[in-house]
Order: C-alpha cells, then sequence, then structure tokens
C-alpha cells in the first residue's frame, strides 16, 4: 500500500518543470508559425542544362515559376522535359533541405523527443 500524502509524484519542481515545458512548446509553435510565414515568402531557385532551365519554389515547396531559356526549346520536347525535371527536383531538394535548417534553428536547444 501507498504512504498517504505522496499523491501522484507531482511535487513542486516536477510541476515547475511542467509548466517550463509549456513555455518552450508555446515559443515554439510561435516560431514555428513565423517560420512558415517565412518559407512562404522566400523564392527558392533550382536550376539545370548550366541555367537553361530554372525553376523557382517558395520555401515550403510552392511552385512560383519557370524561366526556360529560348535555345533550351531547340533541344526538343523530350530534352526540355527533362531539363524541366531536373530543375523542379533540385528546387525541391534545396527548399527541403532550407526548411529542414530551419527547424532545426528553431529547435536547437530544446530537448524534444523524436527530433
Amino acid at each position: 500500500m501507498a504512504e498517504k500524502g505522496q499523491g501522484f509524484g507531482f511535487g513542486l519542481g516536477k510541476m515547475k518543470e511542467l509548466a517550463e515545458a509549456f513555455k518552450k512548446a508555446q515559443q515554439v509553435q510561435e516560431g514555428a508559425k513565423r517560420l512558415q510565414e517565412e518559407l512562404e515568402q522566400m523564392e527558392i531557385l533550382g536550376e539545370s542544362g548550366g541555367g537553361l532551365v530554372k525553376v523557382v519554389v517558395s520555401g515550403n515547396q510552392e511552385p512560383k515559376r519557370v524561366e526556360i531559356a529560348p535555345s533550351a526549346l531547340a533541344e526538343g520536347p523530350e530534352v526540355l522535359s527533362d531539363l524541366v525535371t531536373a530543375a523542379m527536383k533540385d528546387a525541391y531538394k534545396k527548399s527541403t533541405e532550407t526548411m529542414r535548417e530551419r527547424m532545426e534553428e528553431l529547435t536547437s536547444g530544446l530537448e524534444l523527443p523524436g527530433m
């Protein structure tokens, strides 16, 4: 049988830790909201063919525009398709890396399980 007065094991120290954890979580949530707004405004360039095709996406991978050099048209539809695909993949990779780096900055110093 448990001794009287032990409760659930939450002493004042545990309550302080819990309050601090909630405070940190709120800071991360606010930071994540700001980060999302920043990512939406970013323009990340992906390119292929030495700049023949350029794809611009936001930091959260929303397509913004595609630029195709006139000389790329002379390559034919199959090559042009491959160039566009490669530029899209480049932009996606860069935006994903940017998002990961920014999230790491946001959560650095926090002891969050699974991160």
